[in-house]
């Protein structure tokens, strides 16, 4: 006679926890180029196990470092991005470097361009969602990649200068 007890005991742990047959979230923004600089690149979000990892990928940048944030608003219409609007902040708080208080949703830092100008970056924050249209939901926002470095210092851009690559937050 075979045993049903294996089964059972996987029948039981995938009704008791809900999170074991959770499925990932994703969406993702294709950089365009802004303000004649030539730069372009993807990015990828992924929410699982309460975390949204961005995985980023951009290519025609001067070598070096250049800020990278999420905005306000998903316009990309501007040659310049300035239709993207200033930095996400639905936490209200001032411009800073993540995780050292104060810092806000959109800022996330920096990314370095090797010597051909791609640049790769992979984030994780507890704090973005992804198309459940609360305040943390990043659907609908923009990724902006900045010509300069953030100091995480100067009130309210990190002194970034000109936006060089520009794209939509969709979900996938």
């Amino acid at each position: 006679m075979k045993s049903t007890t294996p089964i059972l005991i996987l029948a039981a742990a995938l009704a008791a926890s809900p999170a074991v047959i959770a499925k990932s979230v994703k969406a993702e923004a294709k950089l365009e180029t802004k303000s004649d600089s030539g730069v372009t690149g993807e990015v990828a979000f992924v929410k699982s196990n309460g975390k949204t990892k961005m995985t980023v990928h951009v290519y025609g940048l001067t070598p070096g470092t250049h800020a990278i944030h999420l905005h306000e608003k998903g316009d990309c219409s501007a040659p310049d991005a300035a239709s993207a609007g200033g930095h996400w902040n639905p936490s209200a708080e001032n411009h800073g470097k993540w995780g050292h208080s104060p810092f806000h949703h959109g800022d996330i830092g920096n990314l370095v361009a090797d010597d051909k100008g791609h640049a790769m970056l992979t984030f994780e924050s507890d704090v973005w969602t992804i198309g459940d249209g609360k305040p943390s939901d990043i659907v609908g926002h923009a990724v902006i990649v900045h010509a300069k470095e953030d100091d995480f210092t100067t009130q309210p851009t990190g002194n970034a200068g000109g936006r060089v690559a520009c794209g939509v937050i969709q979900k996938k």
